[in-house]
């Protein structure tokens, strides 16, 4: 059964600004994002961008918003063929366990200016 569906769409350039402000990308992004990103070299910031329109989308598709959620809690990650995947941790993954939720699905796209994600969260 679907719980909650959401989406985000997000400005790169947003993203890119924040990397010129010390700590702001560590407080929002789980280290693991960032190595990630850092892999990436140019487009590191497009995975950025795409990882926090994923965060957005997830909190919508709860229906509470991100309230008392640390960003850093939602991992998103790649499995070995590329395919998103979100990684709950701490309040994130207690609030995601107590709306009854099983499986969260996402998908990502990113172009040079917008970077849109979808989340659906099943129980």
């Amino acid at each position: 059964m679907i719980l909650g569906i959401g989406i985000d769409v997000i400005q790169v350039e947003r993203i890119r600004r924040w990397g010129s402000i010390p700590g702001l990308y560590e407080r929002y992004f789980h280290p693991q994002e960032l190595e990630t990103a850092r892999r990436n070299g140019q487009n590191a910031v497009l995975s950025l961008a795409a990882r926090f329109a994923a965060k957005e989308a997830f909190g919508k598709a709860l229906g509470t918003g991100l309230y008392g959620i640390q960003l850093r809690d939602i991992n998103v990650v790649n499995d070995p063929h590329g395919k998103p995947e979100l990684l709950l941790e701490g309040k994130a993954l207690e609030i995601f366990r107590k709306l009854g939720g099983k499986k969260v699905h996402v998908s990502l796209t990113h172009e040079e200016d917008y970077a849109i994600a979808m989340v659906v969260l099943e129980g």
